[in-house]
């Protein structure tokens, strides 16, 4: 190892804390972490790991852990955190340990945001690696439709600059395609660039319902035809959270059962009340947080939780919400089996549930030349409960009720579904379509064909297949 490089094994000052991360209900105990600073130390880390036949997982903050891992080699990526805007490309790169939020907060002063999600807290390489839905994807798509060029190391420990152009012989800019929306599968992403949007304020926020006073069915139909009404520069979500009886949260919300709507828009603000106005029918409105801002306060509209904690999740991506089908009983059957999702993970169940209903299309529909999938896609049904057997049960007898209408799941929204056992587990069944998986296989094959990076959703390889 060279001077300077850190690496930890159990029992190591500091290894507990390296290991650590934002995801707490999963462990992580590897033979190895090598805590990297640049990309020479992750190279080493695949060299070593290739070596002695290692799986290596990566890390930077830690949300989207696919499930407990033992053994192996993790490379942490918090370190490697440098942000470089190019106002006049409208463009930034970004190091692999790199959080949205440092991201917003380098782009703003341009007039500029990334396509960045929710949690400002999530690290940005990964969730474009993984598709990457945003705040504004409907008018913008994928965070991944935008990346402009990737570093990467690959199995055989080497360093590649990659292009949707790739000039290696060996590649037909295939690798470029696999690493957008293929997550770890093919190596370890040590910087990205990525294209910004001309966007310094919209106009967003929650409005919240109470939802034992309305009917939260009827809010999701509600909303649902509502969708159908908006531009795609509006990107919109439909949430129903029972939150505890605890001082930290606002009075309005303590106990409750809440059923939300979240908007951000990026036309006016006089556009944006009128388009809103129908949702306000749905009933007494518990809070309305529905403003003009800056980008930089774009986090307010979910205030997703920042502190570290424990969760299982997962997702389906839905073909058909629409009352309005060529078939009128699939729209009545839909409809009915998300209110029995909803009645199962409601505030009368064992233990909490956060559902979230994601409007998708628009330019999320779109073909770009990635391994993003489903993007016929209408909605994303996500759904985050407990970790332990009977929630995590639970939560999939959830999902499974709207099963006729699914066609894939979400890279992104996975959390512990699955395991790290290796190629294909059953984590990653319905992550991609037949034909994105097939020629994912094929890159697999060319790049990793030891199964190296398999502490993931894995996709096997499979021999002579490009």
């Amino acid at each position: 190892m060279s001077p300077g490089r850190t690496v930890l094994v159990p029992g190591d000052p500091g290894y507990e804390d390296e290991v650590g991360g934002f995801q707490t209900g999963f462990a992580q105990r590897p033979d190895a972490v090598f805590a990297a600073r640049s990309a020479e130390d992750v190279a080493a880390a695949v060299t070593y790991a290739a070596a002695e036949g290692l799986p290596v997982g990566v890390q930077a903050t830690g949300h989207g852990l696919p499930g407990d891992a033992e053994g192996g080699v993790l490379i942490t990526t918090r370190r490697m955190d440098a942000v470089t805007v190019d106002a006049r490309a409208r463009t930034v790169r970004v190091q692999a340990g790199v959080t949205w939020r440092q991201v917003v907060e380098a782009a703003g002063p341009y007039g500029l945001a990334p396509l960045n999600g929710s949690a400002p807290g999530v690290g940005a390489v990964a969730y474009t690696l993984g598709g990457g839905l945003g705040l504004l994807a409907r008018e913008f798509g994928y965070a991944a439709d935008h990346v402009r060029s990737l570093d990467v190391v690959t199995a055989d420990g080497r360093l590649r600059h990659v292009t949707a152009e790739s000039s290696e012989p060996s590649d037909d800019g295939g690798l470029f395609w696999g690493l957008l929306g293929g997550g770890a599968n093919l190596g370890v992403v040590t910087e990205l660039e990525i294209g910004l949007a001309p966007v310094s304020r919209l106009y967003g926020g929650a409005l919240a319902f109470d939802g034992r006073a309305v009917d939260p069915v009827a809010a999701l139909r509600a909303y649902e035809r509502w969708t159908e009404t908006v531009p795609d520069a509006l990107t919109s979500s439909f949430a129903a959270v029972p939150y505890p009886d605890v001082p930290a949260l606002p009075p309005q919300l303590r106990g409750r059962y809440v059923v939300s709507v979240r908007v951000a828009y990026t036309g006016t603000a006089a556009d944006g009340e009128r388009l809103v106005a129908p949702l306000r029918g749905i009933g007494p409105v518990l809070a309305d947080s529905l403003r003009e801002m800056p980008y930089a306060e774009s986090s307010t509209i979910h205030s997703d939780p920042d502190f570290p904690h424990a969760y299982y999740g997962d997702s389906a991506v839905l073909g058909t919400l629409d009352p309005d089908a060529v078939d009128p009983m699939d729209a009545v059957h839909v409809v009915d089996a998300m209110g029995e999702l909803l009645a199962l993970t409601g505030p009368d169940a064992p233990s909490m549930y956060v559902v979230q209903v994601n409007h998708l299309g628009g330019a999320l529909a779109r073909p770009r030349p990635n391994a993003v999938p489903h993007r016929e896609g209408r909605f994303l049904v996500r759904v985050l409960g407990g970790v332990d057997g009977p929630a995590r049960e639970l939560l999939h007898r959830a999902l499974a009720t709207v099963e006729p209408w699914t066609i894939g799941r979400a890279l992104n929204f996975a959390y512990g579904a699955g395991g790290t056992g290796g190629a294909d587990t059953l984590g990653a069944r319905g992550l991609y379509d037949p034909r994105t998986r097939e020629r994912l296989a094929g890159l697999k094959s060319q790049y990793d064909p030891a199964n190296l990076f398999r502490r993931n959703y894995g996709v096997a390889a499979v021999s002579s297949r490009a």
